[in-house]
């Protein structure tokens, strides 16, 4: 801890020297080892570049492109003060690079150092600042299917939850390296132009201050402001060329198992047949007359050299990898045919592992749900076990998709449990056309029925897309329908996909969110099976059981005085009034479908009790009647309520919903007491016999 503490102290004192570099006079022997620093500095961060694999390795650089300009600067604006005030004897190095660069020529010297700034400033730093731009808002674009990709990866078990939350942070990081080098970018670009004015400043002002203060002939006084302002320059320039260079390699460097160096090595030596190319055409290049033929015939002949080599190296090494591969064909290390496979019974197991959800595809609709091929499919089944488990408080398994050579190719299958339970055709250049009832026009397509609803509907072709909309049709592309028949199955199904490691699952999570004693409850006063028969009555009938709490505390409040699973069931639903009535009502209004009075009183004598528990023994003369009337009755108003939602007394709900259960699936039946007060009532029909 003292160690990080010192390490953080150090980088603040040298932010604030940087700082007081601008104000406070530096003599020269001082300057010249700031000046070695700074070389120092930006050869350290260039190697480093070089080295890493990932941008998010050096995810300190933006502070440090900032540190180091602001570090450039303050050098500068000291050694202008020197070279200002100090006859242009500004150090030893600022003196040496001048000289060096110049070689007695002032004009060459100076044409040198333009184009070491304009290199610096026009290609590297213009393009490093328009990559860092360009990633910036890529990398931002693409934060959302990262993050969905991550929940499939998670939600399919390839990943765990550790591994989920580390991808998150790095998709994070990342969006936020690349914005802030977006920004940093501009203080090199603004470190480039500053260094040519500050040149200005030191070749005009220090040639005007030598003529006028030191008296001093012109073409010395030219000479000794020319080597101090063109060593200055490029005491800067080089480090700042240096770590544009930096800034680009990082800006440009995607993530990779390995540096720079390694990965330009190998993926070069990938390509042989290319290196032996260039060496041909460096010999057609030598053939041509006043071309430098030792020069270019040398460089041919090291790049055959190169390339044959490499050749060899290639050919050598897929000979290795076919003769493993025969070796574990020999040594039964992979398996020769289907029957020896399974002549190990650990093999033969794995056959009798059933999917909680599954789904199996014709070869035409392959494309619509493959990742790789551009669909979003996993992406949409992401969302909706999300909304499930916001919806319904029960998290939805993994979906295990199958291509099944045996459906049409325009076909597709669910299946729960290993048991199909839906299936559909779609066309995947087309869009599905339904009709919502008071279509202005009449559109020319494929008759099909919506396979989710069993709508009647129409596959239209794009181009009638827009025109099928004017008309008033409601338009579904292809994999919406197959997602829209998918969930309705599952929502149809929830109760048979509730397991016991499910149910554990949701009493541990009770139990870390809520001081609820969980284990008081379960198993003394309920079996943990007939728990979960509870929650699955809930869901078979669309009751959600995110509301856990409130479940468990009904269930101890009535389990002393109620053993029949059904019963509890009907207190845990009445408890959760508010839920149900927000579920089933529209703008505080629901409208409902009402039992007679008679109706009601048949039902009520017809219930008999055992030791399992009541049912309903009611003749067939009187059901048939009652259903009859009540199909009339859904029938006339299924142009006002879409699901049939029938009301009825406490005691009657729970046995006519199961008599219901044969004949009309997707009606809801509710009771009295399962409405909040504050609801509005509409009984639109009447069931009578």
């Amino acid at each position: 801890m003292k160690v990080l503490n010192l390490r953080n102290q150090i980088v603040s004192v040298f932010v604030i020297l940087i700082v007081a570099l601008i104000i406070i006079p530096l003599p020269a022997i001082l300057l010249d080892l700031m000046f070695v620093l700074n070389i120092m500095f930006s050869l350290m961060i260039l190697l480093i570049s070089m080295q890493i694999k990932d941008s998010l390795e050096f995810s300190v650089f933006p502070s440090i492109l900032l540190i180091t300009t602001l570090f450039r600067l303050g050098l500068n604006i000291s050694s202008t003060r020197l070279i200002l005030t100090n006859n242009g004897d500004a150090g030893q190095v600022i003196k040496t690079f001048g000289d060096f660069v110049l070689g007695g020529n002032v004009v060459v010297g100076f044409i040198v150092f333009l184009i070491i700034v304009a290199v610096q400033f026009l290609v590297i730093t213009k393009g490093a600042e328009r990559v860092a731009e360009v990633s910036a808002r890529f990398t931002l674009d693409a934060m959302p299917g990262k993050q969905m990709a991550i929940d499939a990866d998670l939600s399919s078990g390839l990943i765990d939850e550790e591994e989920a939350r580390l991808r998150r942070s790095n998709v994070q990081r990342e969006a936020e390296f690349y914005g802030a080098m977006d920004g940093a970018t501009k203080f090199v670009k603004g470190d480039a132009i500053m260094s040519i004015i500050i040149t200005a400043i030191n070749f005009i002002g220090g040639t005007i201050i030598g003529m006028v203060q030191g008296g001093g002939d012109f073409s010395d006084v030219l000479n000794t402001y020319s080597i101090a302002t063109v060593g200055d320059g490029l005491v800067s320039q080089i480090p700042a060329l240096v770590i544009s260079t930096a800034t680009g390699m990082i800006v440009t460097r995607s993530a990779s198992e390995s540096s720079l160096g390694t990965d330009l090595t190998k993926q070069f030596a990938a390509q042989p047949s290319v290196i032996t190319l260039a060496g041909f055409s460096m010999i057609g290049l030598g053939l041509i007359p006043g071309m430098p033929k030792a020069q270019t015939f040398i460089t041919a002949v090291a790049l055959i050299f190169i390339g044959t080599k490499l050749t060899k190296a290639t050919k050598q090494a897929g000979k290795l990898d076919l003769d493993d591969e025969l070796l574990a064909q020999d040594g039964d290390m992979l398996p020769q045919s289907e029957t020896e496979y399974y002549r190990d019974i650990d093999n033969v197991y794995e056959l009798l592992t059933v999917d909680a959800i599954e789904m199996n595809f014709g070869y035409s609709l392959i494309p619509l749900v493959d990742q790789n091929s551009g669909s979003n499919f996993i992406d949409r089944l992401v969302m909706f076990r999300k909304q499930f488990a916001v919806d319904m408080g029960m998290v939805v398994p993994a979906v295990r998709l199958r291509d099944d050579g045996t459906l049409n190719p325009n076909q597709y299958v669910i299946k729960i449990r290993g048991e199909e339970i839906a299936k559909g055709e779609i066309l995947v250049d087309y869009f599905l056309a339904l009709d919502p009832g008071g279509l202005t026009g009449e559109i020319d397509g494929i008759e099909t029925i919506e396979p989710a609803y069993g709508i009647p509907s129409k596959w239209i072709t794009p181009d009638q897309k827009d025109m099928a909309e004017i008309y008033g049709y409601t338009v579904i592309d292809p994999l919406s329908v197959v997602m829209t028949h998918l969930s309705e199955t599952v929502k149809k199904h929830a109760h048979e996909l509730l397991t016991r490691q499910d149910v554990n699952q949701l009493l541990e999570n009770l139990k870390k969110n809520s001081g609820l004693a969980v284990d008081e409850i379960i198993p003394a006063q309920i079996t943990f099976a007939n728990f979960q028969k509870v929650l699955e009555n809930l869901l078979k009938e669309g009751v959600p059981i995110r509301d856990m709490e409130i479940i468990v505390e009904t269930i101890s409040a009535h389990a002393g005085s109620v053993r029949d699973v059904e019963l509890l069931t009907e207190h845990v639903r009445q408890t959760l009034k508010r839920t149900i009535t927000r579920k089933w009502s529209q703008d505080g209004q629901i409208r409902v479908i009402t039992l007679d009075s008679e109706v009601e009183k048949i039902i009520i004598n017809s219930i008999k009790t055992n030791e399992q528990g009541s049912y309903l023994n009611i003749d067939p003369d009187s059901m048939q009647r009652i259903m009859t009337s009540l199909m009339e009755a859904i029938k006339k108003v299924k142009e006002v309520i879409s699901v049939p939602i029938i009301l009825t007394s406490p005691i009657v709900r729970i046995y006519f919903s199961k008599m219901l259960e044969q004949f009309a699936q997707n009606a809801v039946v509710l009771s009295y007491n399962e409405l909040d007060t504050g609801v509005q009532i509409q009984a639109v029909a009447n069931v009578t016999i």
